[in-house]
């Protein structure tokens, strides 16, 4: 093995690595940042975030988007 083959395997192993990364704070984010702003579907949130990676980020935004989306609180007197 010479010094480009170790260098090459060496870079496959650092781009797997934070490709794995990547996915993992995407799918983790939403549910994140549902919890901090109190959200009061947070829990919802975090389990649209994770069950988008499996449909190729495709709802990801959608996911994102209601975590930032404040639902207003119901009133009394409203049904």
């Amino acid at each position: 093995m010479s010094g480009y083959d170790i260098f090459a395997w060496i870079v496959l192993v650092i781009l797997l690595a934070s490709a794995i990364g990547v996915v993992c704070i995407a799918g983790w984010l939403p549910g994140h940042i549902a919890k901090s702003r109190n959200h009061p579907h947070a829990q919802a949130v975090t389990v649209a975030g994770w069950i988008t990676l499996f449909f190729g980020f495709a709802l990801w935004p959608i996911a994102l988007i209601w975590a930032y989306l404040d639902v207003p609180a119901r009133k009394a007197g409203d049904a």
